[in-house]
């Protein structure tokens, strides 16, 4: 048994997770969740304990002074809860941290511990892989489950896929199995510009997650960053003809396979978002403003920057791949943008749950 103490009831509660490392091309799933808990200012209410989950050659502890004191910081999975305020109050649950080494389904059992006791109503997973998608077009973002019904009510694809998965599939099979409703959001990054933060690719997750669960994120900076991630892109890609070829190759596949999806329901649900961020009621300050949420909680420090492993060798010219990311060969062309293929893709460039056939989830039209 999971005791939370301090932990008020909640409101309607949706777990939202996501995870460091294979999964997480460009940061841009674990930046969605850090945007919502900066945002929603959420407090920690528990961390799973680090020795149980990650090898620490791979994924090191950090060091750090506070007031000259030293203080370590270990690997691990923190759950803060936030509430929305407005008209239709709600909480959201939390989780992010990095992909556990091992023990994964004792990992996935102590998340759905948590969301059991919480009385958690829908988990819904971020995830990122490498595509080829141009930078220069709304990022594609996929929802997949594998829940038939929940296919069929949230119009969300029924996941096919086969192969290699990392932790964002297996807690969606366990949430699956322990018969708790679970989503995946999946986010194609560009990879020949993988290096993390990818900004627009968040901005995209947290669009589709306001769609889904029909709530207002407050997005703060995270759109004028975007716009500047795309301009510097473009930068960078003009001073290359090669790669000026290549982004404008994707640009026409691109948008062949996108004409039957300029839609009424496209445009229809950018209305309905046009419409939600222009409504009062659920203003980031009404929505965010709700005081501290705990009793007597005393939490460690947050955590700082991910470390990297040491003694990692690197090829020529390329920046330090991070923890649980590999290399990836994608027929792009000789001297791209960013060589650092930041691994969040499945093998076949299709993530855990992706429609078969296609390997950047451009089924779904997700606006930056």
């Amino acid at each position: 048994m999971i005791e939370l103490e301090g932990v008020p009831e909640l409101i309607d509660p949706v777990m939202v997770a996501a995870f460091e490392g294979w999964n997480d091309a460009g940061d841009a799933a674990s930046g969605a969740v850090a945007h919502l808990d900066r945002e929603w200012k959420g407090e920690v209410f528990a961390a799973l304990d680090a020795e149980d989950y990650y090898d620490f050659q791979v994924n090191r502890p950090t060091v750090w002074l506070d007031n000259g004191v030293r203080k370590i910081t270990w690997p691990t999975t923190r759950l803060s809860v936030v509430r929305i305020g407005g008209a239709k109050p709600r909480d959201l649950v939390l989780v992010r941290g990095i992909e556990p080494s091992m023990r994964w389904r004792s990992f996935c059992n102590e998340i759905l511990g948590f969301a059991h006791e919480l009385g958690v109503e829908m988990v819904v997973i971020l995830g990122a892989l490498l595509g080829d998608t141009p930078h220069t077009r709304p990022v594609p973002v996929s929802g997949v489950t594998s829940d038939a019904d929940l296919a069929r009510t949230m119009d969300l694809e029924e996941t096919k896929y086969e192969g290699p998965t990392g932790i964002v599939g297996i807690l969606q099979e366990a949430c699956t199995h322990a018969g708790v409703p679970a989503v995946s959001l999946w986010a194609a990054v560009p990879h020949y510009v993988s290096q993390p933060p990818n900004p627009k690719a968040t901005l995209a997750l947290l669009n589709r997650l306001e769609d889904l669960i029909d709530i207002r994120i407050p997005l703060g900076e995270l759109p004028e960053d975007a716009r500047a991630w795309q301009l510097g892109v473009d930068q960078l890609a003009a001073e290359d003809s090669e790669v000026a070829e290549y982004v404008q190759t994707l640009e026409e596949a691109r948008d062949t396979a996108d004409l039957p999806e300029a839609s009424g329901d496209a445009i229809a649900r950018e209305f309905e978002r046009y419409l939600r961020r222009r409504d009062p009621a659920g203003s980031p300050e009404t929505a965010t403003d709700t005081g501290s949420y705990f009793r007597d909680l005393s939490g460690g420090p947050r955590p700082q920057a991910k470390p990297k492993p040491e003694g990692t060798a690197e090829p020529e010219g390329t920046a330090e791949p991070q923890d649980g990311q590999q290399q990836t060969g994608t027929g792009a062309p000789e001297g791209p943008v960013a060589p650092d293929d930041k691994a969040g893709d499945e093998p076949d460039g299709k993530p855990d749950g992706t429609p078969e056939g296609t390997s950047d989830g451009a089924g779904d039209t997700s606006e930056d």
